[in-house]
């Protein structure tokens, strides 16, 4: 008797993108693009608010197609320890206090 295989469409399982870039990421660039240029409402500052706009959606495309995840990745990245003690081999003897460490 042969395996039944069932297929996984594309449609169930893409990534929350917006405009080719993290959803959150993106709005909250054009937030902040969109808040600095109706603030200043200035012509050096609008300029700079639309090249801020697609310079960080142009990163954020780049970001993306690497891994739709990144920001995911960063994020736990941030979040480990600085610094983690050496740990010789599995076959290391620890003492009672270590040990109680791990439970």
């Amino acid at each position: 008797m042969a395996l039944r295989t069932i297929p996984l469409r594309r449609a169930g399982n893409r990534h929350n993108l917006f405009m080719g870039g993290d959803r959150e990421l993106v709005m909250f660039a054009g937030l902040l693009a969109g808040a600095l240029i109706f603030s200043a409402q200035d012509l050096r500052a609008t300029v700079f608010g639309v090249m801020l706009w697609v310079v960080a959606l142009f990163m954020l495309r780049l970001m993306a197609k690497a891994d739709p995840k990144l920001r995911h990745v960063y994020l736990r990245h941030r979040r480990y320890r600085g610094y983690y003690p050496a740990r010789s081999t599995p076959f290391r003897d620890n003492t009672a206090a270590q040990g109680k460490q791990y439970t």
